[in-house]
């Protein structure tokens, strides 16, 4: 016997959000709203030095304590979100564009341009990602601008290697090959047929890469490579309480809290997007 579907209840089920998607949009959208009004939810300055509350422990009037400049660390850590925010996004979105571009070029002619690609590749993960950026930051100097050159000059090109291993992966299919043969232009068959069945992938891989960028830039800030103090980054706010972690456990404790919860988020993001764009969901 053959129970008949219930078209609603389809429609609905493939309407409903995965659970990671809604969790990782409700921490991404809570940050966003840190990163675009601090001051709108920050109790202080987060620069106002006070001599008379250095190092105070968590307490109604400063939640997260105070520094050893008696900065409020709950300000600070609001004030972080802006910086960290904007890491996330410039650190990732050249390479995003620019090595979706490379990558599907390279995917779609190979030849002598994926045999010179295959050399960038193999040099560049040769080296941990993180020693290559400190080799880059070093030689430019340390400073936040400096770190977006040194990540977009290694970071693009695991972009690239992702999305010309799809593009070369697509262009064999019975779709690629008729619109060859109908005389489609290989600018149309690129931009037009395949890349809306690629570029679902790198936006994907796009999202969950920003979490990784902010560990980090948080890393480099807590290196002295990335943003330099006063800046309120959260790298930083945790530099400056390495010192006091015996007596001031807060100063950065609740700093790495916000670096793991927004990761977090943009992981969740990441995995519920790629739950959603799965073809049979």
């Amino acid at each position: 016997m053959t129970i008949p579907l219930d078209a609603s209840r389809v429609k609905r089920r493939s309407l409903r959000l995965p659970p990671a998607l809604q969790f990782g949009c409700a921490i991404l959208l809570i940050s966003l709203f840190l990163a675009l009004a601090p001051h709108l939810f920050a109790p202080y300055d987060p620069n106002k030095i006070d001599y008379k509350a250095i190092l105070k422990p968590p307490s109604w009037a400063h939640p997260f304590g105070t520094d050893n400049f008696g900065r409020d660390m709950l300000s600070r850590t609001i004030h972080a979100y802006t910086i960290d925010m904007q890491i996330a996004l410039y650190t990732t979105l050249f390479p995003f564009v620019f090595g979706t571009t490379v990558g599907a070029l390279v995917g779609y002619y190979g030849g002598w341009a994926e045999a010179v690609f295959g050399r960038i590749v193999d040099a560049v993960v040769t080296f941990p990602l993180l020693v290559l950026v400190i080799a880059i930051v070093a030689v430019l100097g340390p400073g936040l601008g400096n770190m977006y050159i040194a990540v977009g000059i290694v970071y693009w090109v695991f972009y690239a290697r992702l999305v010309a291993a799809e593009v070369k992966l697509q262009k064999r299919l019975d779709y690629a090959a008729a619109g060859r043969v109908m005389g489609y232009s290989n600018a149309r068959i690129i931009i037009r047929h395949i890349m809306p069945n690629v570029i679902a992938t790198a936006i994907v891989y796009w999202m969950t890469d920003m979490a990784l960028a902010i560990l980090l830039g948080s890393s480099l800030g807590y290196l002295g490579l990335g943003a330099q103090p006063p800046t309120s980054e959260w790298g930083v706010l945790i530099a400056g309480g390495k010192n006091y972690m015996g007596t001031a456990w807060w100063i950065s404790i609740f700093p790495g809290i916000a670096i793991v919860t927004t990761g977090f988020g943009f992981s969740l993001l990441g995995d519920g997007l790629a739950e959603l764009l799965r073809p049979n969901r």
